[in-house]
């Protein structure tokens, strides 16, 4: 019998069964909410071109992969993602994580750092230290840096609108510390455009936002080479309620974007692209997950080769950092999450991440335990170590659903590229609110699905039971005082007449065409404020102002 013919006999057999037991009801759980095939094969990838469209991990388009031998040379990075209360606090839990064994640092800013206000400002009322660590000054970098090998490791930093000022903290510790700046690995987040879309820890508008952006490219260039300039950013559209099609979609026109306004600024498309990364959500569908990864690795290869000429392979070549999916966590039978978190960490290894942070089981009460962290990161060691994955260089490549589902997001990807184009490019498209609206009718679509039992959230909306009682972490008020006395002791003690000259030199630099990031640098070394420095900012640019999107 021909495959044909072997294929029609067994779908007689389907609908014979189907006919007598009818079939489980099932939400369509892809992207866009089409349905999964009951079978892939052959006939699904009739256009399927290896060479075209696989390659060999390590060259274009990168689909199986940015490095030749991939976890068979090291493992990827296990960066766990942490931050909280006093820079001596969260310094103490990056030497703890390091003495577990994780590989890299990853620091979670609170709230006001993150909006460039200072910890006395009135705004940060009640919210410093509370969702990250916070740093207002050189001295509170000091005190997170304490110890730490900044030559040896590479630390991840998720910050955006302030990213300028934070890198140049960190520059400056770490030369404090006889670390050269060429000796910097590590990461900013960077990406502001997803903040005006999902996030919103935007300060500026997007226009002169991206002018600091390429400042930020243009510096590091040339002074901090191995330094990743931007993360640029799908897991928060993802957490907002996008699916897997549209986080590929916007993430990738959001680089895009990147990308043009460095060209437009005069910049080499082989040496900024080189110094990219994204950072992707590792959601609860493996196999769509596994597809989404390799087929956005395979379009932004032919996006900067086609659109942007680039010729190296390191600058066509997707890097990206995963993180499982926040959202997915329940409140409810919180030890489920550490089965979800293990299913995600297994989608991101066998997508081919190059790090990876895995959430703790505790996250949708609080902020994370130790004893909540540490299953976190043992749960990215034993599937290095225990599951035999790592040894496999792509190891479901060629699969026919794999390799159907990774065509057909690619495919879907590129028709909402094509539509952020007819509208301008991606910051034309926020200005009109055309991704925040998708994002916000898929985030419907999917809570009415859980609400009508058509998606089963386990212990949420389906095996229900009551819920052992689980330790939260608090953090302690005084730690807001104790900040607040630290920034005023600063002010008080710095020299006044360099603090207002540097901060002078900024505000010139913001209404003219210099690159900021010197004098950011000289700044922070004049013991400038990160909430001082946003504050030049705010009065050259302006602050952008959220449009309602109906």
């Amino acid at each position: 019998m021909t495959y044909e013919d072997q294929k029609r006999a067994w779908e007689a057999k389907v609908q014979a069964l189907e006919a007598k037991d009818k079939p489980r009801p099932r939400v369509p759980n892809l992207a866009g909410h089409a349905d999964v095939a009951p079978l892939y094969g052959p006939d699904d990838l009739a256009d399927f071109d290896p060479s075209r469209d696989l390659g060999f991990p390590g060259t274009p388009p990168f689909t199986r992969g940015v490095q030749p031998n991939m976890y068979r040379g090291r493992y990827w990075t296990m960066r766990q993602y942490a931050g909280f209360g006093t820079a001596a606090e969260s310094n103490e839990r990056y030497h703890y994580l390091l003495k577990q064994g994780q590989t890299g640092l990853s620091v979670a800013f609170d709230l006001p750092t993150q909006m460039g206000r200072d910890s006395d400002d009135p705004r940060s009322l009640g919210e410093v230290g509370r969702v990250g660590v916070a740093i207002d000054s050189i001295d509170d970098m000091r005190a997170l840096l304490k110890g730490l090998p900044l030559d040896e490791i590479s630390t991840s930093m998720t910050i955006n609108a302030t990213a300028s000022t934070l890198l140049c903290l960190y520059i400056a510790v770490a030369e404090e510390q006889g670390v050269p700046r060429d000796k910097l690995r590590g990461t900013i987040q960077n990406d502001i455009l997803k903040e005006y879309m999902a996030r919103g820890t935007y300060i500026y508008p997007p226009r002169p936002s991206l002018r600091l952006i390429t400042d930020i490219f243009a510096f590091c260039g040339k002074d901090v080479p191995a330094w990743n300039t931007i993360s640029i950013s799908g897991y928060h559209i993802r957490e907002a309620g996008c699916d897997a099609v549209q986080e590929v979609a916007f993430t990738l026109a959001d680089g895009m974007a990147y990308v043009q306004a460095a060209v437009e600024a005069g910049l080499d498309v082989d040496k900024f692209g080189a110094q990219l990364s994204f950072f992707f959500n590792v959601h609860n569908n493996l196999i769509e997950e596994v597809a989404k990864f390799r087929a956005a690795r395979r379009m932004w290869s032919r996006l900067m080769k086609d659109r942007f000429g680039a010729k190296t392979d390191r600058a066509r070549a997707l890097r990206f950092h995963g993180q499982t999916a926040g959202m997915t966590l329940t409140a409810q039978q919180p030890l489920n999450n550490v089965v979800r978190v293990t299913m995600q960490t297994l989608a991101a290894v066998l997508g081919g991440c190059q790090s990876l942070h895995t959430n703790s089981y505790d996250e949708a009460l609080g902020l994370p335990t130790s004893e909540a962290v540490t299953i976190a990161l043992r749960t990215q060691q034993i599937i290095a170590n225990e599951s035999g994955v790592a040894d496999f260089v792509d190891a479901l490549g060629g699969a026919y659903a794999i390799e159907s589902l990774t065509d057909r997001i690619e495919k879907e990807a590129n028709k909402y590229l094509a539509r952020i184009d007819e509208l301008g490019g991606m910051v034309a498209a926020i200005e009109q609110g055309y991704p925040q609206r998708e994002i916000q009718n898929s985030a419907f679509s999917y809570q009415v699905e859980i609400e009508k039992k058509q998606r089963i959230i386990v212990g949420v909306n389906e095996f229900v039971q009551d819920t052992p009682k689980v330790e939260v972490m608090k953090i302690d008020p005084k730690i807001e005082r104790d900040q607040v006395e630290r920034v005023r002791a600063v002010r008080s003690r710095r020299d006044a007449g360099k603090h207002a000259e540097s901060l002078r030199r900024i505000e010139a630099a913001a209404k003219g065409k210099d690159n900021l990031l010197p004098l950011v640098l000289d700044a922070v070394r004049a013991e400038a404020t990160v909430g001082e420095i946003a504050g030049v900012l705010r009065e050259a640019w302006g602050e952008h102002q959220e449009t309602l999107v109906l």
